[in-house]
């Protein structure tokens, strides 16, 4: 293994010697006697450090520093100086032009020991500069790979990727082309699995907006309070558990767009901050009493009637109007048959991709029972149901009939289960109300509040029912 090297220049050849003798042990030595002779060295040579006496003839020990700067400005310098030449040292330290100095005479051991610290130095400049290096390298690695996601994602909720051949969706589509560069307020209607937040990101993804992020929020699936905190943000102390500053939704967003969806679940008072974020730009974080400007396109969607909402004293009607201003409204896949097909042959390449299979298409048999099938659950419920299939299918086979199982076929098992059953007429309740109440959970994607409404019961009931049956909600969302 090769040994450190180090430069020594000084016009008097003891001191060199002198110098070599001290430090030859631990480092390869070259010699220089003048400045000029040094520059030449350096000229084909690196070296980590480099010692050199002050008082020289034609140049001295500073004034070669300084011109060695240009070969390796990270190069370690150590000066070697008489005590008359102190002010000039000092000024060399302070300028950061020499590491060390020496104060003649000198003894070896502390010469050592200095050496030893300024090869450590070095060592440690070399390694930040790799850090730095590595960091820059990985920097823009994971700038490329970003850019890469980014634009795999704009592919993929461009318009003209978005599945539907009915007449419906086209129109929707067409509408929102005239939109996208605007920051208008868009309301997407429509029943549970519709497609709602795809629509959302297709806007943003489409719009001026779209190197900023998009963030989605379920207004029905947060309690008010975490809602709250969530969206805005809180300081420390606003409330048990809020232990530190905490950025919320409008910051993170900031320059981007926020989808709430389910905004028809939340509460008045709730409803009245988001209309002054709608009016006046800006929001308070919990427990604040500063307010934040804020740059963020809104967009909002409800599977509920907001009408019916404002009538009941549930939703605020000045809010309603300024989320309202371009309706979209997604149909029920029940309303739209010609989206069927295309639908099911993406998902049928989704699911085969996904997991490792060929699947060749759907047999005309399949396709019409998907058709004729009513799908309570919309979109996702296809997709469910495809994927299903696939798993099912072997490879290099197509999806037939008998490989879809939808839901009248379960409703139809379950009723000749409980009717031919031999249980007793309060076992047959139970079973009964147990398969309504996972039913509902299905439909309503686990959200309690809406199951209990539905099933016409209170929250507290329910959660009984669901402890009674060993039941948990979080299986359904």
């Amino acid at each position: 293994m090769s040994l450190p090297k180090i430069l020594i220049i000084d016009d008097e050849q003891a001191s060199v010697n002198a110098i070599g003798r001290a430090l030859r042990k631990e480092y390869e030595i070259r010699k220089a006697y003048n400045g000029q002779e040094a520059l030449k060295i350096l000229d084909e040579e690196t070296f980590p450090v480099i010692i050199s006496d002050q008082r020289m003839p034609e140049i001295t020990g500073i004034e070669f520093f300084k011109e060695s700067m240009k070969y390796n400005p990270n190069t370690v310098r150590i000066l070697i100086t008489g005590y008359t030449d102190i002010d000039a040292v000092v000024e060399a330290v302070n300028s950061g032009k020499i590491f060390h100095y020496i104060s003649k005479p000198w003894e070896p051991d502390d010469l050592r020991i200095i050496v030893r610290q300024a090869f450590e130095k070095y060592t440690l400049v070399q390694k930040n500069k790799e850090l730095i290096l590595k960091l820059e390298i990985a920097n823009r690695k994971l700038k490329d790979e970003n850019k890469f996601l980014h634009n795999e994602v704009e592919k993929q909720f461009n318009f003209s990727n978005i599945i539907g051949e009915s007449d419906e969706i086209k129109i929707i589509l067409q509408l929102l082309k005239k939109i996208i560069h605007t920051d208008i307020s868009i309301l997407i209607t429509g029943d549970t699995g519709t497609g709602k937040e795809l629509i959302a990101r297709a806007v943003h993804f489409n719009s001026h907006r779209k190197e900023k992020p998009f963030i989605a929020v379920n207004c029905a699936a947060l309690p008010e309070t975490l809602l709250e905190s969530k969206l805005f943000g809180h300081k420390k102390g606003a409330f048990t558990g809020a232990i530190k500053d905490q950025k919320g939704i409008f910051t993170q967003a900031e320059g981007g767009t926020i989808f709430l969806d389910e905004i028809g679940d939340t509460s008045q008072a709730l409803q009245k901050r988001f209309l002054r974020v709608l009016q006046e730009s800006e929001y308070t974080p919990v427990g604040s009493e500063k307010s934040y400007k804020t740059d963020v396109r809104v967009l909002t969607a409800t599977n509920k009637n907001l009408m019916e909402e404002i009538d009941k004293g549930n939703f605020r009607q000045d809010l309603y109007y300024r989320l309202n201003v371009m309706p979209v409204h997604l149909p029920p896949l029940r309303q739209r048959n010609a989206d069927i097909e295309p639908l099911s042959k993406f998902f049928i390449e989704k699911f085969s991709l996904k997991l490792g299979k060929k699947i060749l298409n759907i047999s005309p048999e399949a396709l019409n029972r998907l058709q004729n099938h009513q799908f309570p659950g919309n979109v996702r419920e296809l997709e469910n149901i495809i994927q299903r299939a696939v798993v099912l299918t072997e490879n290099n086979r197509e999806i037939s009939s008998d490989m879809l199982l939808l839901t009248e076929d379960n409703k139809s098992k379950k009723t000749n289960f409980i009717t031919n059953s031999g249980k007793t007429l309060k076992e047959t309740v139970e079973l009964l109300e147990q398969t309504l109440i996972k039913e509902t959970l299905q439909k309503t994607n686990g959200n309690i509040s809406k199951t209990a409404l539905q099933l016409g019961t209170s929250r507290v009931g329910l959660h009984k029912k669901l402890s009674r049956y060993k039941i948990n909600a979080e299986n359904y969302k």
